[in-house]
């Protein structure tokens, strides 16, 4: 027994007009179905509506981009005659706040320099690698800091087991080449141009 196939999700709206179309069509006249329910009027005029409707829509769209790009084009016009503005109060000011800000325009903060070591990072985090013997490392980045290091241990820990482990520029570390099924522990400290900060609290995993 054959079953009947409309598809209607995966036709596009112009592709639905035409498919109404062609039933009206198809069944006008044909004495296998005398009186279509709904009537093939009512499919015409909803299939012409539609066409319509999505014709408004292109319309639409089209004047929605033309509008954007002479909006844009508008925008970049100001943007230039504001940054000409603001060289000429630069120039005539030369670094007078009082003046530069009589003119409505804002100053930079002035950059605070950094003259203490980095704070202690946080929320060390090991899991497990990609790799047999492979341990990652995350933690929380450290506002001021321009290096981290790393120290490794086995298990247990005393303070003297502790050995450089590698540095790292972000707040992620791959450990490698450890061996599987071992416990190992670890710590890492920030440093900038002020000095290292001190180690964050020990985490612990076992090596996959």
């Amino acid at each position: 027994m054959s079953k009947i196939k409309l598809d209607l999700k995966s036709l596009s709206l112009q592709e639905k007009v035409t498919k109404a179309h062609e039933i009206v069509t198809a069944l006008t006249g044909n004495t296998h179905f005398p009186s279509p329910v709904p009537a093939l009027t009512a499919i015409t005029t909803a299939a012409n509506d539609a066409d319509t409707a999505y014709a408004d829509c292109q319309a639409a769209r089209r004047t929605s981009v033309l509008t954007t790009i002479a909006q844009n084009q508008k925008e970049a016009a100001l943007d230039k005659l504001l940054n000409q503005i603001a060289g000429h109060v630069d120039g005539v000011a030369d670094g007078d706040e009082e003046m530069i800000r009589s003119a409505g325009i804002d100053v930079r903060a002035q950059a605070v320099p950094i003259t203490d070591p980095p704070g202690q990072p946080q929320g060390l985090a090991p899991t497990a690698g990609d790799h047999d013997g492979e341990i990652d490392l995350s933690w929380d980045t450290v506002t001021g800091a321009k290096s981290y290091v790393f120290e490794i241990s086995n298990d247990p820990v005393t303070p003297t087991s502790w050995s450089h482990a590698g540095v790292s520029t972000k707040s992620t570390f791959a450990a490698q080449g450890l061996h599987s099924g071992t416990r190992y522990w670890f710590r890492v400290a920030a440093v900038n141009n002020n000095g290292q900060s001190g180690w964050s609290d020990p985490a612990t995993k076992i090596a996959p």
